[in-house]
């Protein structure tokens, strides 16, 4: 787990052992026996590490598994990877359990689809109208300050 994530998270970032190694004050020998699995970093080293990667420090020791894709690096701090959802041919999906669980979706709960170019969020309702009044207010001052 935490040997793998390492080695992912590193890699990702674009770091030599030895880099990161002198971001957290050890020696390059000693962040390879992290990676090689000979020995473990104490929780201090943890959290330097977890803040270097962006990550937390449950993340950076937990072995994140995908459906179809297998074993997949931390997600950045706040952050959350679910797994995989197939769409219907109704365009439908199923949200994972831990993710309704984590916000709250029951049945009849109301979400805001909303979109970039990479992907498709879902926001509850709620949270997406209060946003958008502060937006609104915001704009009102604004228009108001120019006058």
């Amino acid at each position: 787990m935490l040997k793998e994530n390492l080695i992912m998270l590193r890699n990702i970032h674009g770091y030599s052992q030895e880099k990161i190694a002198e971001k957290i004050n050890i020696s390059r020998q000693a962040y390879a026996k992290w990676e090689s699995g000979a020995t473990v970093p104490d929780i201090e080293k943890c959290s330097l590490l977890a803040k270097v990667y962006g990550v937390t420090v449950d993340s950076l020791i937990k072995d994140e598994k995908v459906e179809g894709i297998g074993t997949v690096p931390p997600a950045p701090a706040g952050k959350s990877i679910w797994g995989t959802v197939t769409v219907s041919d109704r365009g439908q999906i199923v949200i994972p359990k831990a993710a309704r669980d984590r916000f709250g979706i029951t049945g009849g709960t109301r979400l805001i689809v909303a979109a970039d170019e990479v992907g498709i969020a879902l926001v509850p309702v709620e949270t997406f109208e209060a946003g958008m009044k502060k937006v609104m207010e915001y704009a009102y001052i604004d228009a108001n300050k120019s006058e």
